[in-house]
């Protein structure tokens, strides 16, 4: 499904298993948030072929797990952003140095060690860290950590937004 959330912003979901995407606009570029499972290839391709989007700029992931980041391949000449304590990839660039001035990136360890979400305006996307109806993400996973979530979601009740765009 493609739901507008905002003049800029879209949220690109699928009918297989994989994170939500988020497309936002901004400043002349086209930067995604996430690109789900490989099973969601074909409806992540056609979705932005829907929206017209010929190019991708900026990629950043929530975290590094398969149904957020397995179709990277789609973008061979772009620029992805990712938390160093999940990425080791050298094609990953340290989040820590996105230069996007209207986007606050905020650590938030719990669900994965290198989770974050990104506070853009009154949009918050929150990746597996938090989701509607305030369920949080798992913390039972090799990388996760109970405490370290609870110290993220203590983080994020500071956070003033009124749109949540979760993973899922």
């Amino acid at each position: 499904m493609l739901q507008k959330i905002k003049p800029n912003i879209w949220q690109l979901s699928f009918k297989e298993f994989g994170s939500n995407v988020y497309l936002i606009k901004l400043n002349g570029k086209n930067i995604l948030i996430d690109t789900s499972s490989s099973a969601n290839k074909k409806e992540l391709k056609d979705y932005l072929e829907k929206l017209n989007i010929n190019k991708i700029e900026i990629i950043i992931l929530t975290h590094y797990h398969w149904d957020h980041v397995k179709n990277l391949d789609l973008f061979p000449d772009v620029k992805i952003y990712g938390s160093k304590k999940d990425f080791n990839d050298e094609k990953i660039k340290d989040i820590k140095k996105i230069d996007i001035p209207e986007f606050k990136i905020i650590e938030t360890p719990g669900h994965s060690k290198g989770s974050i979400c990104i506070s853009y305006g009154d949009v918050l996307f929150s990746g597996d860290t938090i989701f509607h109806n305030k369920i949080i993400g798992r913390t039972d996973l090799p990388s996760s950590s109970k405490t370290d979530m609870k110290n993220s979601l203590e983080k994020l009740k500071k956070i003033n937004f009124k749109i949540l765009c979760p993973g899922h």
